[in-house]
């Protein structure tokens, strides 16, 4: 006699498929989608790698001056030709001994001068995004929230400050900035400026992408159920708005940092940067128009290592909107 069990088999384990032992079926949080996604962008990686690369450059550039190039400010005017005021050699000087050549001026090593103009570029950059970010998110939010008097408000403080000349207030800024301030000196001083002035002025462009996110997010049921339970705008805003705008935030503040460090160089470039001796960039380039026509390459060498940079930033920040975008693939 045939039992239940024999003939329907229930108590046996089910077989497992020809291709393997099955998986179970696993959720993927939005943040492993988004990796996920940017691991399909070769094109972002790189500038990712490009960009992680640049930072531990800038951060170790110490080091990494006395271990490939010379102290920074240290003249080597042997390597200049006396006759010509210009660098003995092609290229600008260029050897194994000076990477990127020297400058014309005092016979400096061009690498490590670029190296440590990195370091204020990238800082003046990082610091004035942090500024933009944290004014342009609380004002636009609340914009976005409250609506009414207080978005008009806010609103036409924005296009004010879209339409204010930067470059022309940072260089009247500079001129009338003393020394020493707060503690800080010479460099410091103009660093702090730049990073006030160029944080200040961007802003508005967060804002206004902030306030258009919080007036959609505004009427969600979620909203809706934090209203209902007695939360309070504050914990309405930071607690329930806030977390919803993180991609367009993180996306927006990736693709504001290479605008800053154009910022930088050009405000160094017309003299309101950082004060000499201290590299810059800009500074650099601002120099090579004197001489670029007997030396371009004093002039090519921080035009790219500005170019790079700028690309960098922009392949990733590009990427990185892709891979958070909710509609994406």
């Amino acid at each position: 006699m045939t039992t239940p069990t024999e003939t329907t088999g229930s108590a046996r384990p089910e077989a497992a498929p020809a291709g393997g032992p099955s998986k179970s079926i696993q959720g993927r949080s939005p943040g492993r989608i988004a990796w996920d996604r940017l691991k399909r962008d070769k094109v972002a990686l790189a500038g990712g790698i490009v960009v992680i690369l640049l930072i531990i450059a800038a951060i170790f550039a110490p080091l990494l001056s006395s271990l490939f190039g010379h102290p920074v400010d240290e003249p080597h005017p042997d390597q200049i030709n006396p006759d010509l005021g210009l660098p003995k050699g092609s290229f600008g000087g260029m050897s194994g001994d000076f990477l990127l050549g020297v400058d014309p001026t005092f016979g400096r090593d061009v690498f490590s001068r670029i190296l440590y103009g990195a370091r204020i570029s990238l800082t003046v950059a990082f610091l004035a995004a942090a500024v933009s970010v944290v004014i342009g998110v609380v004002l636009g939010a609340a914009a976005g929230y409250f609506g009414r008097w207080v978005d008009s408000a806010i609103s036409r403080v924005m296009d004010v400050l879209l339409a204010f000349p930067q470059l022309l207030f940072s260089i009247a800024l500079v001129s009338v900035m003393p020394d020493s301030l707060l503690g800080l000196t010479g460099s410091g001083v103009r660093m702090a400026i730049l990073v006030l002035v160029i944080g200040f002025f961007g802003w508005p462009y967060i804002g206004r992408i902030v306030r258009g996110q919080a007036l959609s997010l505004r009427e969600r049921e979620f909203v809706d159920a934090a209203r209902s339970l007695g939360a309070g705008s504050i914990h309405i805003l930071f607690r329930e708005l806030l977390p919803n705008l993180v991609a367009p935030i993180l996306v927006y503040a990736t693709l504001i940092i290479p605008t800053n460090i154009l910022s930088e160089a050009a405000l160094s470039f017309l003299g309101a940067g950082v004060k000499p001796p201290t590299p810059s960039w800009g500074q650099m380039l601002s120099d090579a128009t004197k001489i670029y026509q007997v030396d371009p390459t004093y002039m090519v060498v921080p035009g790219l290592a500005i170019f790079i940079t700028v690309l960098a930033f922009n392949l990733f920040g590009d990427g990185l909107r892709d891979a958070l975008d909710p509609k994406g693939n």
